[in-house]
Parts: C-alpha cells; structure tokens; sequence
C-alpha cells in the first residue's frame, strides 16, 4: 500500500451558497418608526449575541468512491459541508487532516452577512497503491471544531483481479511488556510495547504508535525482512488500555492490539532497595578458543538493575533485569566471546551492576585457552616369539608393539583387539607429560592344541581422541623338532 501523504494532490475547495434575508416594514409615524426602530436594534442585537455564542459545525466528509476495487491509479473525491456563524465580516480557516498524521495546507474562505452560512470543502487525491485511511477536517477560525473521521479504501488489481504481487507488503504484531503492573507509579517507563514489522520485500517502512486512540510517536526504518520498533510510558494512575502499531507505508496496514492494565498502589515506605553481583562463574572453551561465564544478580526489594559484562576491561554485552517488591535473584549469562592475541594466554571477567541506590561488582579469573591435545598410533608389530609354550603342546607365544604419539600433555586411554575382541579385563592407560612419542606392548598365549598361533591384532586409542592403529595379521608357527642323536654302534663281535 502506499500512503496518502506521499499520493497527495491539490485539494479543491468551493463555496456553498450565501444566504441573504431582506427585511420590509410597513409605513408608520414618527413616534411609531422610532419605536420600529428600537425594537429592530434589540433584536439585531440579541441575534448577534446568540450568533456570537454559536458554535461551529462539520459534517463527516464523504469519500467518491468509498471503498475503490480496480486498475490504479486512481482518484478519490473528497467533500464535508462546514456550518459558520457570520456576523459582519468574517474568514473561514480550516485544513484537511489525513490518516497518514500528516496536515493540508489551510485554506481561507473570506464570508460576509449574519447568522449562519454553509461551505462545501472538497479535495481529491490520486493514490498509486492499496490503501485504507480516513480524512478529516480541522476549523480553526472563527471557532475551533474537527469532523469525524471519513473512512475509504483502496484496492489496486490488474485486468483479471488479482493484486499486483510486486507491490510492497507489510504485516505487523505487538505486544505489551508487562502487559500487567502493580505497584507505585513513580517516574519511569512502567509498560513496554515491541512491535514486529515484516516485509516480503525490503522497503523503508512508516510506522506509528497509538496508545489508547492517542498518536504518541512516530518512526521510519529500513526493513530487510522484519525488524522490531517499540516505546514505553509511565502511567500516572490506575488504568487499562491498549497499544496498536501503524504501518503508514509503503502498504497501511495496523497490528493487533496490545492491551494492558496497572493498579497503583502505594506501599509502606520500605528501606532502600541494595544490588550486588554474586556468584560468578567462567568457562574457557578450548575447542574454539572462546570464553563465557554466568553470575547472579541480587536485589533486597524493587528495582530496575543495569548490568555490563566486561572482558579484561572492554565493555562487550549490557542488560537489564527488574525486580518486584521483594527483590530476589536473577542470573545473567554472558555468551561466549572469542579470545585472539595476549587475551588467549587468560584474563579477567568483569560483571558490574547499577541499581537505584547502590552500584557493585565481580571480577573472575578466566583460565587460558589451550589447544586440543590429540593422539595418533602407529601400526601393530610383532616383537617377540615365546617357544617355550610348543613343549605344552600349544602354539607359540606372540609379543606387539605399537606407538603413542601426543602432541601435549594429555592421559591416553586404549584397549588391544585380538581377532576382534577386546582382549584383557578392561581399558588402559598411558599418560603423557608433554608432547612426545611411546611404545606400548601387549602379548598372547599360544593356540593350544596347535602348533601355529595366527590372527589380527588392533590398538584402539579411546581417549583423548577416537584413533586406531589399524589390523594387523600375524602368523607364528613352532620350530620344528631337533632330529634325534644317533645310537652308538654296538661293537663287532
């Protein structure tokens, strides 16, 4: 839609008729003329007392056509008849009020004669785009007097109906924060109201607030695709009402409304309410080498608190946290922020608190960020063969070797997989006190009832990484036997 004050043509004006009355009077006597003559002046002049204490009046002004549903542009006609008590020579002030909270220019209609004469204002506005509004008139001179509010509106289609889907759409909400509040109404903002514009396209949009009927502030921002606009007031008294967001172009649209209700209520004096920050807690991730914290804000009885989190002196995040009647405890969070430069080696945390009366705050070592240790492992060797086990009748004893390499200080936790199953009673551990390499061995029995031992084995790293050596087959086989001494010879007969 677009607006009225942006389709705005000249608006024409003309004068109604001018009423004339004319007096005749019958021949009479002197003494008797005189007394005509009296009698007229009294009369003239209790006309004019009563035509001074009349007042003005302006009817609804009409809109040609009302409600418009076609090809655009297209232009509105606009007229009210405004009533004037004239006495002698007198001007006629008046302006059109438009929906859109903007003003005409004022218009003089110079009138002469007494008692009452009539006028027809008119105007006429070409609009280019959907819109719904209203106009108004405003007397100013002689005496001050508005109409009512003259409604129309505007639908813009192309030849087979449908609206124009390049045309700029808005849609708006709102809502009330608190939408409910008892207590004392001192000074400052009491009842927030947030509204949420939404665009299908971005546009500049126009907007205004009204509280309770009442225009109370007006805005324009770019919207990319939708942005939230709001105000605040302190209410004086005891009440309920609504808000309502106005979108006044590119399309004219209006929210919902946002209602609300306060009781003002005084309280016994109670001692000044007192802040503090209390509990503050920080948090270095070392995966992406950022850091966070939380802490609680307190408050002994009602107050608005600021906050600011600081990180080694700069200011990076501030908010706000209210308190009712009997205080309490609120906990802030401050979100991760990244570390680079001197700041990566640790630092400070800083919360600061600003209440009515007091002001307090924490501060908080926050530990260095580390770099993630990881851990690699070599391929599974074999190390050693045990021959002893072939005398029982079993295959031999194997040995393996692999290596650990960590590039920090860091505990590895690992198991052996034999044929893969987990061999032995449950995971193991080496630890590192720096960066560097080492072996680690396992060992199995012999096959029994076999003279070869065969299979694959596998180390699995578990922590501080999932990392594997990968398979490795293996094949150990008994030596075979001595051959047996020859016997001695018997000797020749």
């Amino acid at each position: 839609m677009m607006s009225v004050g942006l389709a705005r043509k000249a608006a024409a004006f003309g004068a109604g008729a001018v009423l004339a009355a004319m007096v005749g009077g019958l021949a009479a006597s002197p003494a008797q003329a005189a007394t005509t003559a009296t009698s007229a002046k009294a009369t003239t002049a209790a006309a004019a007392t009563a035509t001074a204490k009349s007042k003005v009046s302006v009817s609804t002004p009409k809109a040609s056509p009302k409600d418009y549903q076609g090809a655009c542009p297209v232009k509105v006609n606009f007229s009210a008849k405004i009533k004037v008590p004239v006495k002698g020579k007198t001007e006629l002030a008046y302006r059109w009020l438009h929906g859109d909270g903007s003003k005409g220019k004022v218009q003089v209609v110079k009138l002469k004669g007494n008692g009452y004469k009539t006028i027809t204002a008119k105007q006429s506005i070409t609009f280019k785009g959907n819109v719904k509004g209203w106009e108004a008139i405003q007397v100013l001179a002689p005496k001050k007097a508005t109409s009512k509010k003259g409604y129309f509106a505007v639908s813009c289609v192309d030849l087979n109906g449908v609206p124009n889907d390049k045309d700029v759409r808005v849609a708006a909400r709102a809502w009330a924060s608190p939408d409910s509040y008892a207590g004392p109404c001192t000074p400052g903002d009491k009842i927030g109201f947030t509204g949420l514009i939404k665009v299908n396209q971005p546009s500049w949009v126009r907007y205004r607030w009204v509280l309770n009927g009442e225009v109370v502030d007006y805005g324009k921002v770019k919207v990319w695709n939708s942005r939230k606009v709001g105000f605040g007031f302190a209410p004086k008294h005891s009440q309920r009402g609504w808000a309502q967001l106005e979108i006044l172009g590119p399309d004219r649209t209006s929210s919902n409304r946002a209602y609300y209700k306060v009781w003002c209520k005084d309280y016994e004096p109670a001692p000044a309410a007192k802040v503090s920050a209390t509990d503050l807690v920080t948090a270095t991730n070392h995966d992406n080498c950022k850091v966070g914290a939380h802490a609680n804000i307190r408050s002994t009885g009602a107050a608005r608190v600021q906050y600011t989190w600081a990180v080694n002196g700069t200011s990076v995040a501030k908010g706000e946290v209210t308190f009712g009647r009997h205080g309490g405890a609120e906990n802030v969070t401050l979100p991760e922020q990244a570390l680079d430069g001197a700041a990566k080696n640790g630092g400070k945390i800083t919360l600061s608190v600003y209440g009515p009366n007091n002001n307090d705050s924490i501060t908080q070592d926050y530990a260095a960020c580390q770099a993630k240790v990881s851990v690699s492992v070599s391929s599974v060797s074999v190390a050693g063969q045990r021959n002893d086990m072939c005398q029982d009748t079993r295959g031999p004893g194997v040995d393996f070797k692999a290596t650990l390499s960590a590039t920090g200080a860091t505990t590895v936790e690992y198991y052996w997989l034999i044929n893969g199953k987990k061999d032995g009673v449950g995971n193991l551990t080496r630890t590192f006190n720096a960066a560097g390499s080492m072996d680690v061995t396992w060992g199995i029995g012999g096959t029994h009832g076999a003279s070869v031992t065969s299979g694959s084995i596998e180390l699995v790293v578990v922590s501080p990484n999932a990392v594997s050596s990968g398979a490795t087959q293996f094949n150990a086989t008994c030596p075979a036997p001595a051959p047996a001494a020859e016997s001695t010879k018997s000797a020749e007969a």
